[in-house]
């Protein structure tokens, strides 16, 4: 988890059992996912899934945009009409994104690959 020791999520199980896999065959060892957004509000209702995924390690853009188009299509077909929102980053690299900077703030640890 990123920020404090909140654990409350919107998610059903087979949505985090989906996105944990998603990432596990999808990204690298090391990368790790969270939930952040309007679903780690229980009091909040609908929205989209947004997901931060940090990676070990940089990768190159058409590498970045492989591995993403990947993890949706992957999540897509377990999830089927969910709107989801993905960013992705590099663990300990500086980015200055508010998202980012929100997300890091308020997310929820979803996976550890």
């Amino acid at each position: 988890m990123i920020g404090g020791d909140k654990v409350a999520m919107r998610l059903k199980p087979k949505e985090r059992d989906a996105i944990a896999q998603a990432a596990h065959d999808v990204f690298a060892p090391g990368t790790v996912v969270f939930l952040f957004g309007s679903r780690v509000d229980d009091k909040k209702r609908g929205g989209d899934i947004d997901l931060l995924i940090e990676t070990p390690q940089p990768m190159a853009p058409a590498e970045l945009v492989e591995h993403r188009t990947r993890f949706v299509s992957r999540l897509y077909r377990a999830l089927e009409e969910q709107r989801i929102d993905i960013v992705i980053t590099a663990h300990e690299q500086p980015d200055p994104r508010p998202v980012v900077l929100a997300a890091k703030r308020t997310g929820i640890l979803l996976a550890r690959v």
